[in-house]
């Protein structure tokens, strides 16, 4: 297989073209859009779909089809009316790190919007996973997770209430919950285990952040200790697609 001189790291071999050359129309075009897009830069409008139809001599619906999946992608994003070329995504490190420390890594500003805190008896299947007794009261936190405003996720946490009693009177919602376990109460965190899958959003949940039923989403569930090994949360954290990816670093495996 010849691969071209100018290939970038991690892009498609050959460009994604098969060793039979036979491509699909629509792909074909959105090749020559994301070249476009480079071209542009962040934050520029492109030309309407009836200009690119005429420019790239496709019909509309091929070209449809190219622009749906650079907006899956994260390429594009809507603006009123109107495409814009999107920024590079959010870098997620894949550790005991919070989400404010990961936005601010890259110059964005991190915030959250309150959607629920409340308590209720802990259910049989988060008692297992916390090591708590079955009906202790656990609070449940959800918010949005916001990047200069932009919504990029959902998450839920869930605490049993006797470690972090004053919750509701003492956490400022749009703030870090590890700063607040840390700073205000002397919890560390230890380790965790974390899952990661992808799947498409709930009505509800496409609703509270704002994006498309059908847009995948990166869902990770994690359960983290205290540096006693003790389990200290549940979280469900929810990511759009389009503008997340996470980054982790691996290390030899033990022998």
């Amino acid at each position: 297989m010849e691969y071209p001189n100018d290939q970038a790291p991690g892009a498609p071999i050959r460009a994604g073209v098969p060793e039979h050359g036979r491509i699909p129309k629509y792909y074909a075009v959105k090749t020559q859009v994301a070249a476009l897009i480079e071209e542009l830069g962040e934050g520029e409008l492109l030309p309407t779909e009836r200009d690119l139809a005429v420019r790239f001599e496709v019909s509309r619906e091929t070209l449809r089809q190219a622009l749906r999946e650079l907006l899956l992608e994260g390429r594009l994003r809507r603006m009123g009316r109107g495409t814009v070329v999107a920024g590079p995504k959010l870098e997620q490190p894949l550790s005991l790190a919070s989400y404010t420390e990961g936005v601010r890594r890259q110059g964005r500003r991190p915030g959250r919007t309150l959607i629920t805190l409340d308590q209720f008896p802990c259910p049989p299947g988060l008692a297992a996973e916390l090591e708590l007794e079955r009906g202790v009261p656990v609070w449940h936190l959800e918010r949005v997770l916001l990047a200069d405003d932009e919504r990029m996720g959902l998450e839920s946490t869930y605490v049993e209430v006797a470690r972090v009693p004053r919750l509701a009177t003492d956490f400022e919602p749009d703030s870090s919950f590890y700063g607040y376990l840390h700073e205000r109460l002397g919890i560390g965190f230890g380790d965790a285990d974390e899952r990661l899958e992808t799947v498409l959003a709930t009505p509800r949940e496409a609703l509270l952040i704002g994006t498309p039923p059908a847009l995948p989403m990166l869902l990770i569930h994690r359960i983290s200790r205290d540096q006693r090994g003790r389990p200290l949360e549940r979280v469900r954290s929810l990511y759009r697609g389009d503008r997340f990816s996470f980054t982790t670093r691996l290390g030899p495996s033990p022998t």
